[in-house]
């Protein structure tokens, strides 16, 4: 696809057009991981299916699709958002004084819903899929083809690939062999197994059209996070498999396999002038699904190692600006010396050629082969030096510098996924706006709950949370926590606007 294309084409993630926010992560105990693999190796139940024809015979779709088929699930993701009705003021309500904020309705909860795909991994009921599929789903109903339905909970997500792991309480499934993604090539005919436009079990046929692509959709995602909430995560890994076989939204999260029925990809989005196919899709690579939802499992986040350089793709313009003899790796234009990589040996300059046995000469693919480790594992590095070839072993390391396995993050709490940041009032500021107590709405997070769920503005004034009185952004957390813990299903946040006497209230879910 050429460079032009994809700027004028949308790139979207193949599911609903709902997007949900938060997620939910198990404790940090080290989990034994159940996978089938093709290599023979699995420590799981293989299935004992006899495979005749050849892996690159058209006359193999139908073997391919009977053995993956079983193993890929309709998600059905739902959240319950408060919204309000508009509707005339009262009179009633102004004479007595109520609380109708501009003629707006008292909130009532509306039902959002989006659907997608998912494969199962284990026999156990693990369960792979996209992260953009079960974002903020408040529940999740996973379909099997055989038409039963299952309550599913998130284990996990990582955001910087675009994939998730959800589970049901069943054993006995029919999980899916994975493949190995470094052994496709341009050209294999591969099938898309899904559920798209919520039509259960749908096969559609292809070839791979290319391998290592970077859209930047995951880039793109993280910087309007980082510029809604300030937050950086992890840097994102592109390196997806692109194909034609015809993925539409309801795809994501579902199976790009190979002729011997095994997993080679998760499709995760479309290149499309209106949203549908238009020829392109696109596939995170087995290799990283399985490293991504192996330690989602295992460790309840994922680990990642860093090698500890700033990479750039050569090509011909820049190989010749750099004044290198060299057109084709990655370009190490940035070393730290706290980094793993320069406390191997590389330095400033060097050009990789090879990561673990495996050419390199695009940035995605060297991100991808790097973000399949995890800290404290050993990567052998070739790289060309001023014309000659050396080799060296280098320690990956964590975000902080060490070796080490790094803990989740402590669980979200209540008021953090609000997305709002308070400011306490002073005597002189509630005499000019005209309250006895309150606390002033500094900031909104665009990806909080109050920013989505209600109308409240920057500068509102909170003057109660339920029938609690607020004086403090400390009270107001008191008040949100202690609805939490009560198992309440919402709050209900009043208070004025400097320079109007009326009151407003909002409600907001608390999930």
């Amino acid at each position: 696809m050429s460079n032009n294309f994809l700027k004028i084409a949308a790139v979207a993630v193949i599911s609903s057009a709902a997007t949900l926010g938060g997620y939910k992560m198990l404790g940090f105990d080290e989990k034994a991981v159940i996978l089938n693999e093709a290599n023979g190796n699995a420590t799981g139940v293989n299935r004992l299916v006899e495979f005749n024809g050849s892996p690159d015979a058209p006359g193999s779709f139908t073997y391919a699709a009977e053995i993956s088929t079983p193993s890929v699930v309709h998600i059905k993701a739902s959240a319950t958002r408060q919204v309000r009705q508009q509707r005339l003021p009262s009179v009633f309500e102004e004479f007595f004084g109520g609380e109708d904020f501009f003629g707006q309705g008292s909130p009532r909860n509306q039902q959002q819903e989006s659907s997608g795909s998912g494969v199962i991994i284990s026999s156990d009921g693990y369960i792979a899929t996209n992260n953009h599929v079960v974002e903020g789903a408040d529940e999740l109903e996973v379909i099997t083809s055989d038409n039963k339905s299952y309550t599913a909970k998130v284990i996990g997500t990582d955001p910087s690939t675009d994939i998730a792991v959800i589970k049901v309480e069943m054993s006995g499934l029919s999980a899916m062999t994975f493949g190995n993604s470094d052994n496709v090539r341009v050209g294999e005919w591969v099938l898309a197994v899904g559920n798209p436009f919520s039509l259960e079990s749908t096969v559609t046929a292809g070839i791979i059209s290319a391998i290592g692509r970077d859209i930047s959709i995951l880039k793109n995602k993280m910087n309007q996070q980082y510029q809604r909430t300030g937050k950086i995560g992890e840097s994102p890994i592109e390196s997806f498999i692109q194909t034609d076989a015809a993925v539409n939204p309801g795809n994501s999260g579902g199976a790009l396999v190979n002729l011997r029925g095994e997993l080679i990809g998760i499709n995760t989005a479309i290149a499309s002038p209106n949203g549908a196919y238009a020829g392109y899709a696109f596939a995170v690579p087995s290799s990283i699904v399985k490293k991504v939802t192996t330690d989602i499992i295992k460790f309840g986040n994922v680990q990642r190692g860093y090698l500890g350089i700033t990479p750039v793709e050569l090509n011909s313009k820049n190989a010749k600006e750099l004044d290198l003899k060299i057109s084709d790796g990655i370009y190490a234009d940035e070393v730290p010396e706290k980094g793993g990589a320069y406390a191997a040996g590389i330095r400033k300059g060097d050009v990789i050629l090879e990561v673990d046995g495996l050419a390199v000469t695009s940035e995605p693919k060297f991100r991808e082969l790097i973000g399949r480790k995890r800290p404290g594992e050993k990567v052998k590095i070739v790289v060309d030096r001023n014309g000659s070839k050396k080799t060296f072993e280098a320690t990956l390391r964590n975000l902080e510098g060490g070796e080490g396995i790094v803990k989740k993050t402590p669980a979200t709490t209540a008021f953090s996924k609000m997305g709002v940041e308070l400011e306490d009032l002073s005597s002189k500021d509630k005499e000019k706006i005209g309250v006895r107590n309150g606390v002033r709405v500094k900031k909104l997070y665009g990806e909080g709950d109050v920013a989505r769920s209600t109308d409240i503005k920057e500068g509102f004034i909170v003057t109660r949370v339920g029938d609690v009185r607020v004086n403090s952004a400390a009270d107001f957390k008191k008040a949100v926590a202690d609805a939490k813990e009560q198992k309440e299903d919402g709050i209900l946040i009043c208070g004025i606007y400097e320079g109007y006497s009326r009151n407003y209230c909002f409600g907001v879910a608390l999930n």
